[in-house]
């Protein structure tokens, strides 16, 4: 009895240890590559600063203004992806993300309603700036269709999700006695404006 008990316990151990075996494989093999670029940019304070301050700024400009943005951010890290792994076009570096950022910050701060066109070359240039910087990182084994697709779904659904949070606070001011919500954008402005600052000092004393 107790030998058939240890029997069915190795039994046991050696089916899970074969299921975990496989599981790993299919992931490493096949998405691996497209989980690495979905979470790449959520290791790089500078893609969720400027991925954030893009979504809030299109979230506060309203809804026929941001939308266009679901479209061509994804477009734009796409499009920096694919300069930079064909004609090695990088980033401009972490003193013009930090001036974006900036820019980013003062614009909401001040409340300013930009045209849609200069929201959209604002979306797409930052978009393919920080998609060159994130292929710096891609290897020569990895597949680089997943990593562009994880790339790509990430921007599509942070910049999606940051505007509908964004849209969804923006329309529950009704009245005078609601207005601190506009205020409370402004502040988010504010803050990230002052982030950028620092990071123009440091980007600059480095």
């Amino acid at each position: 009895m107790r030998c058939g008990f240890n029997r069915a316990w190795v039994t046991a151990a050696a089916l899970f240890a074969s299921v975990e075996a496989a599981e790993a494989h299919i992931v490493a093999s096949r998405l691996g590559d497209f989980y690495t670029g979905a979470l790449h940019p959520l290791t790089d304070l500078q893609d969720l600063i400027l991925w954030t301050a893009m979504g809030v700024l299109a979230g506060s400009l309203g809804t026929s203004r941001g939308r266009w943005l679901v479209l061509l951010f994804p477009l734009g890290l796409l499009a920096g992806l694919v300069l930079n792994r064909a004609f090695g076009i990088v980033s401009a570096g972490p003193a013009a993300d930090a001036g974006i950022i900036l820019v980013l910050g003062l614009l909401l701060a001040a409340e300013a309603r930009i045209p849609t066109a200069l929201l959209c070359s604002i979306a797409f240039g930052l978009a393919v700036m920080r998609g060159a910087a994130n292929a710096g990182d891609v290897a020569p084994e990895t597949n680089q269709l997943l990593y562009a697709a994880g790339l790509v779904c990430a921007g599509y659904a942070a910049i999606t999700l940051t505007m509908a949070l964004t849209l969804a606070f923006r329309r529950a001011e009704v009245g005078t006695s609601m207005a601190w919500r506009g205020i409370a954008i402004r502040a988010v402005g504010g803050w990230i404006a002052a982030i950028g600052i620092m990071m123009v000092g440091l980007a600059f004393a480095s």
